[in-house]
């Protein structure tokens, strides 16, 4: 199965991108030990000259990495058919020990991937380079080493993915009091759901606007922000697909993905990943709004984070309660 088209361009685009970071993280170390923006050695000129390319390579790199969260879930859909028992991409990634590790793994990844570009971003339109021993920091330290786990544990779980595999369905994997993870989120009670998803959704939005209004309140706006995207995940789960399926009992967060229901998943999480990407970068940037070249530029990249973010979980929200409204299914009297 490793011959398939989908999963060679998902490991070479791995290894690729590994290898860039591994590369722009040799350099960076060097940035972060040897960085001084007062010395005119040439040490300090070749870093300087040499982080524009790091930093261009990171980007179409990290890029990559985000959107290798979708085609990866779009890979695990279309790889159903080939296991006994799969009916979609929770039978897939159960298919053995590493499907789900690295579909976690590339959810953290792709978030932090996304905050680093952030925060790039915001370096790069500094006068002095700011933030480039954060941002370098950030890389080194965290980063790369989870890019590096993850592609281990993505070579692991496609290497392992056999066609003779019995595999469970998502209904026996997401169904309540199975004793699993999915199990648990699909035995949280649908009506306490809905009323935290709303006054999480309600908190961002006033949190937000607080950000976008009185450029005050980020960290509470990111906080926010986090929570909601939790609790939308969970909602997923608890009792959006419910109403997405019209059935009771059919909790898949997957299933959703299918053409039968319009792929409406991909817009699911699609907006949760760019709000909760926007959201936390608006408190990673919270530390620096007083630096010199920045007390300017930060504000504003906040401003406009904010209302990304929002956008983005009202969207999330807008077609959980088309579906909620429209569906036929009624979970309450």
């Amino acid at each position: 199965m490793m011959q398939h088209p989908a999963i060679l361009a998902l490991l070479i685009s791995s290894l690729l991108i590994s290898g860039m970071l591994l590369y722009a993280a040799w350099y960076g170390a060097r940035i972060i030990r040897s960085w001084n923006l007062h010395s005119g050695s040439e040490l300090q000129l070749q870093l300087e000259r040499r982080t524009y390319l790091i930093s261009s390579i990171l980007g179409y790199a990290l890029v990559f990495q985000v959107l290798s969260l979708f085609f990866f879930i779009f890979t695990a859909d279309t790889l159903h058919s080939q296991f006994t028992g799969a009916m979609c991409a929770a039978g897939s990634l159960n298919a053995n020990g590493y499907g789900y590790p690295t579909f976690f793994l590339k959810i953290a990844t792709c978030l932090l991937a996304g905050v680093w570009l952030v925060i790039n971003h915001v370096d790069a339109r500094g006068y002095d380079y700011p933030l480039i021993k954060v941002k370098y920091g950030f890389l080194v330290i965290i980063l790369m080493p989870l890019v590096l786990i993850e592609t281990i544990v993505q070579f692991r779980y496609f290497q392992g993915l056999h066609a003779d595999v019995i595999t469970s369905c998502c209904g026996s994997l997401f169904s309540v009091g199975k004793g699993t993870i999915g199990g648990d989120l699909a035995g949280l009670p649908a009506a306490p759901m809905e009323w935290a998803f709303y006054a999480c959704l309600a908190l961002a939005l006033v949190s937000g606007l607080f950000v976008c209004l009185k450029d005050r309140g980020g960290y509470v706006f990111s906080a926010a922000s986090a929570l909601l995207f939790t609790v939308s995940a969970t909602s997923l789960v608890s009792f959006i697909c419910l109403y997405v399926y019209e059935l009771p009992s059919h909790h898949c967060p997957f299933c959703i993905l299918q053409q039968e229901y319009g792929s409406v998943g991909y817009v699911f999480y699609g907006s949760l990943f760019v709000g909760g990407v926007a959201g936390m970068g608006v408190g990673a940037l919270m530390p620096f709004r007083n630096h010199a070249s920045l007390s300017r530029i930060i504000p504003a990249t906040q401003r406009r984070l904010s209302v990304l973010a929002l956008v983005s979980y009202l969207l999330f929200a807008l077609i959980a309660s088309y579906y909620l409204v429209f569906s036929p299914l009624r979970l309450f009297p």
